[in-house]
């Protein structure tokens, strides 16, 4: 799994079995392995600039790149696993023009591991007239359906909730993809603890204006990309006169605030305290968990860092393991898809293959 926020490649190895119709997993082994600077910037600004022949020597050595990073991983751990399932890094998302890519070749991938791999699970929704995001809420259903709320904080958050028994997922807002542009300028990664943002001052002006956007006025299905935030996020922020520390402090409300009216939104009138699970490197910003907190009518669950590092690249394993099952992966409740559908492309290798490495 590699997400917007670029913190790195996450490699997730995991069983998975069924049992009297209920899925159950185990992780048996995770790590993060951080992306070498030229990558970074070619994943995070240029590969949108480049010129055609150059994208696909990028899509061909990026899947090189990850079925490296697999071997790295089986060596290091002992995990030899039966099968690949890679989502690739986003480099374009706009499903309303059916445009979508997500590169690393997955037949590079099954080449230099000699695993068969699945790849490619959003193209499919896409041309059946879907978001062909979220792909997690599937994960969320079958693995944790036990919170009335799955939230995942990375580049950007989403939710998956049931709603009269059909499963509904979306994108909030941006998160970390906005934070992390900001604090590179300062030559920080990321913004520890949301400490800068703590020091700052909302400016209500720029909340108003961020809160009134019409995305957030949508309905579902819908989903973001970086194409959204540089042309709507970025000129906004920038249209005001703020110190670093303020802009952030205003973005963390604007955040904190989606989320909350979100699930404010779609809380049923059942009685009982609700719960929410939240994962993805935001689930450690200690300032942002305390404004979501306060704004959210919910009992804030914080899982076991696995599961909060690496329940994205372990949903991902999990749509592997449904491609072969011939079980759907991608639900139109909450794509919009024509139908629900079985995302992904197999490249298939023989049993005795070893690989190329």
């Amino acid at each position: 799994m590699s997400g917007t926020s670029l913190d790195g490649l996450d490699v997730c190895c995991a069983t998975f079995d069924r049992v009297e119709g209920k899925w159950l997993f185990t992780i048996d082994g995770a790590e993060t392995y951080p992306y070498p600077e030229k990558l970074k910037q070619q994943l995070g600004t240029e590969a949108q600039q480049m010129s055609a022949r150059e994208f696909v020597a990028l899509h061909s050595s990026y899947g090189q790149y990850l079925g490296e990073q697999v071997v790295m991983f089986m060596q290091s751990t002992g995990l030899k696993p039966d099968l690949i399932a890679s989502h690739g890094h986003t480099i374009f998302h706009e499903p309303h023009k059916k445009i979508m890519y997500q590169i690393g070749d997955g037949a590079a991938i099954a080449a230099v591991t000699g695993l068969s791999t699945v790849s490619d699970f959003r193209r499919l929704d896409i041309m059946l007239n879907g978001q062909g995001a979220p792909l997690v809420p599937i994960g969320d259903r079958l693995l944790f359906g036990d919170y009335d709320f799955c939230l995942n904080i990375g580049g950007f958050s989403n939710i998956s909730f049931e709603q009269e028994g059909q499963r509904i997922a979306f994108d909030i807002s941006p998160v970390n993809y906005v934070i992390n542009h900001y604090c590179r300028q300062i030559g920080l990664e990321f913004d520890r603890d949301g400490l800068l943002a703590r020091s700052g001052q909302v400016c209500e002006a720029l909340l108003q204006q961020l809160n009134d956007l019409a995305y957030y006025h949508m309905d579902y299905p819908k989903s973001l990309g970086r194409e959204w935030v540089e042309s709507e996020i970025y000129p906004l922020l920038e249209r005001f006169d703020l110190t670093l520390a303020d802009r952030l402090r205003t973005f963390y409300e604007h955040a904190a605030y989606q989320i909350a009216l979100t699930v404010k939104a779609h809380i049923s009138d059942e009685k009982g305290e609700k719960s929410m699970l939240i994962t993805g490197g935001g689930a450690y910003n200690k300032f942002l968990i305390e404004r979501i907190e306060a704004l959210t009518p919910c009992r804030i669950v914080i899982p076991e860092s696995r599961i909060i590092e690496y329940k994205e690249a372990l949903i991902f394993a999990f749509l592997g393991a449904l491609y072969m099952a011939d079980e759907p992966s991608c639900l139109k409740s909450v794509t919009g898809a024509a139908i629900d559908n079985i995302g992904g492309m197999l490249f298939k290798m023989p049993p005795s293959r070893l690989g190329l490495k």
